[in-house]
């Protein structure tokens, strides 16, 4: 019987920790699908972030390492500028990435390190109980904006892509989503392309991947992709903020 459909073998069998009805799985799925089909299991290592996915090292059967809280990029650097021709990324959330972690990618991708970053937004500190974001939708509640984000105290979202979108080093910035199969397979394309470009040598990529947080939301999972949908796409559209090989900048949809 021909096998159609299998398990990546760039993942472990190790049960995953996540809640019911977490994205992570899906990301880590796509990441390893990623390397999989690039055959580079055996030379890529990870950098593993502080957050929900801190023991993302059990389960990627590449070589890991762990990164203090938001280093993971400057870890990175250091790996890949030491062993250039593996393949490094970093698996970070938007606590990690966009607030401890912001100047370390900011610096990385002004600098274009060959370096690929998945970045995972879903607007809320997940591991440490729920706690607003720096990605946090206005009027979001969560347990530190218990009657919702308020700007004029708390500022506005950080829209990553954007941000460096704007920075002349960045080879390839891109926001996808999984919360539906035609985003899923959409996001499998581009974190394919971000390793892509690591490989020819062409610098920074980074894919932000609009995801959700059913327990931290207080939501059912399905409940949680269908706020994905209504509130977090139209604050954060999906779609190719930067890519230096194609010409193309800040083309959303």
């Amino acid at each position: 019987m021909a096998i159609v459909f299998e398990k990546p073998k760039a993942l472990t069998d190790a049960v995953l920790h996540y809640c019911p009805g977490c994205p992570h799985g899906i990301i880590h799925r796509l990441v390893a699908e990623a390397i999989d089909e690039l055959g580079i299991e055996g030379k890529t290592i990870g950098v593993a972030p502080v957050g929900c996915a801190v023991m993302a090292y059990d389960y990627f059967t590449c070589d890991m390492i762990e990164a203090a809280h938001g280093r993971a990029p400057a870890t990175a650097t250091g790996i890949k500028r030491c062993r250039p021709d593996n393949i490094v990324f970093t698996y970070q959330g938007d606590g990690d990435l966009a607030s401890i972690g912001m100047a370390e990618t900011v610096h990385a991708a002004a600098r274009n390190e060959n370096i690929t970053i998945i970045f995972v937004n879903n607007a809320i500190y997940g591991m440490t109980g729920g706690q607003m974001a720096p990605t946090s939708l206005p009027g979001q509640v969560t347990q530190t904006s218990p009657y919702g984000r308020d700007v004029k105290l708390c500022g506005w979202p950080i829209k990553v892509c954007e941000l460096l979108a704007t920075q002349d080093g960045p080879e390839y910035i891109a926001r996808v989503a999984v919360n539906n199969v035609k985003n899923v397979k959409a996001a499998g394309k581009a974190i394919k392309k971000a390793f892509q470009n690591q490989i020819e040598g062409k610098g920074f990529s980074l894919v932000e991947v609009v995801s959700a947080c059913p327990t931290n939301w207080g939501m059912t999972p399905q409940q949680a992709l269908n706020w994905v949908e209504s509130d977090m796409l139209p604050y954060y559209p999906l779609g190719v903020y930067k890519d230096r090989s194609a010409g193309k900048e800040a083309e959303t949809k």
